[in-house]
């Protein structure tokens, strides 16, 4: 059978017809927009993400957040006041690695809009006045240097002075090597502010959020009256890195911690504040003791008199003094032998192997 022949239909071209091309799925978002959770790997709207304090809706993960969020988080809106905005940190080393240190401080300040890692400040909590001091990871991994040292003991030493409350937020990977030795010594600084405030019965409240490593694991950040911590934040001296490959153990996680009673409390983000208002209800500062005037001393010191002090003291260290010699007398007698008994001479002396005179016949 022949083929039949083809017509062409009329209105119809030899234009090949174009089919829509389908592109492959993006792996990569804006980042304005959206953000991958670490734990489940969802990607989240990041406005949605806010109204949630930044928690994963569907694992529980805390992102970090700022130290402006975290403030916002504590505080009673609006009563944040900051102290010591102006504190740089210098480069006392002229430290430099792939980039100067002043280079890395200046890259963060723009990204942070921060001067330093922390911020410290005075506010309300529930009505309440604290001392409050913030850190913030984004600045060069919230190490601690000299400023932030300064700023810790200085909210600890206004919490002294008023005798209010100091809360203490910690996100740090530790000392900041760029400034040596001087960022070791912030640790003894802190410390030592920190054991005023509890001598005086002041209250400290410490939050540890994701990560509070190294230096500062190792002085204030747990050195509270009340230790909390968030779900699953790293928590210890060393890194997670270092702990792998030396014990290959999981032992640097909040609930791990709380369980072996390191901490107090693991509060999930949206109670936190809740929970430091109940704590705060507590926590109350002791009243200062009152101390006695006696007249004719000095307000409020002691009754010191320096002379019967040393005195005293000499008497107990010193030992007894022995009495004086004697000069040996003229027999050549010490002072412990009975002197000889010496003759008399007013008569003539007279031996003693002689014998005896004659008397002479009376007349």
């Amino acid at each position: 059978m022949p083929p039949v022949p083809r017509t062409r239909l009329e209105g119809w071209s030899d234009v090949p017809i174009k089919l829509p091309s389908f592109r492959p799925r993006r792996d990569a978002y804006p980042p304005d927009l959206w953000t991958k959770c670490p734990s489940c790997g969802e990607m989240l709207f990041n406005k949605q993400l806010d109204k949630v304090l930044r928690v994963c809706p569907s694992c529980g993960h805390h992102f970090r957040l700022s130290a402006a969020a975290r403030l916002d988080l504590v505080l009673d809106h609006g009563s944040f006041a900051e102290r010591d905005g102006g504190l740089e940190s210098e480069d006392p080393l002229g430290f430099v690695d792939q980039k100067g240190y002043p280079d890395r401080i200046a890259a963060a300040q723009l990204a942070t809009g921060m001067r330093d890692a922390a911020v410290w400040g005075t506010g309300l909590v529930d009505g309440r006045p604290v001392a409050i001091c913030v850190m913030d990871f984004g600045f060069m991994g919230g190490s601690m240097g000299a400023v932030v040292g300064e700023k810790v003991t200085r909210a600890t030493e206004h919490a002294l002075a008023e005798r209010i409350p100091l809360i203490v937020v910690s996100a740090s990977g530790g000392a900041r090597m760029q400034e040596g030795t001087l960022s070791l010594m912030q640790l003894a600084k802190t410390v030592s502010a920190l054991e005023r405030l509890r001598a005086a019965g002041v209250p400290f409240v410490s939050i540890l959020t994701d990560p509070t490593t190294g230096g500062v694991f190792a002085s204030y950040a747990v050195l509270g009256d009340v230790n909390i911590a968030e779900p699953n934040a790293l928590i210890g001296f060393a890194g997670a890195r270092v702990s792998a490959g030396t014990i290959a153990q999981e032992l640097q996680r909040s609930e791990f911690l709380y369980e072996h009673g390191f901490l107090d409390l693991v509060v999930h983000r949206s109670a936190l504040r809740g929970e430091v208002v109940g704590l705060l209800r507590y926590l109350v500062a002791r009243p200062q003791p009152v101390v006695e005037v006696i007249e004719g001393e000095p307000l409020a010191l002691p009754n010191f008199r320096p002379f019967s002090f040393l005195t005293n003291l000499a008497e107990r260290v010193l030992p007894p003094e022995s009495a004086p010699a004697a000069p040996p007398n003229g027999n050549g007698a010490g002072p412990g032998t009975p002197p000889t008994p010496t003759p008399s001479t007013s008569g003539p002396r007279e031996s003693s192997t002689s014998p005896p005179a004659e008397e002479a016949p009376r007349g």
